[in-house]
């Protein structure tokens, strides 16, 4: 059974940096992560794309809000994805969530096969 685990999050001040982990179990990363992302859910909103990746990491793709300030990459090695979020934002403030699917692309419209339990992140203004 393929399981997402987040970890990283926590509590951050505008301006400040955290980096988000999420590690792939129960299957191999190649055949149920060949495209890794991350969305996030404010309180009171729909959950929303926020990046994915491709296997080579040869494709990134970004919500806007988030260009520019975040970067995702990936470990293949170790099945592991990340999420470095820079320069935060109050408006960054949700549960974020990793994800698994077949197309880094389509995981934008929310293509998603897998999801993880999600890992809170707060930023103080």
């Amino acid at each position: 059974q393929v399981q997402l685990a987040e970890s990283g999050g926590g509590w951050a001040q505008a301006g400040g940096s955290l980096r988000l982990s999420c590690v792939l179990s129960g299957g191999g990363f190649s055949r149920y992560g060949s495209a890794m992302g991350w969305f996030r859910q404010a309180p009171g909103k729909e959950r929303e794309f926020v990046a994915s990746i491709s296997f080579t990491s040869a494709y990134e793709y970004y919500a806007d809000s988030v260009k520019d300030r975040f970067t995702i990459s990936r470990d293949n090695a170790a099945s592991t994805l990340y999420l470095r979020m820079d320069r935060l934002k109050s408006e960054d403030t949700a549960v974020y969530y990793c994800a698994a699917g077949q197309d880094a692309q389509a995981m934008r419209r929310g293509a998603v096969s897998f999801w993880g339990q999600g890992t809170q992140v707060t930023v103080s203004s």
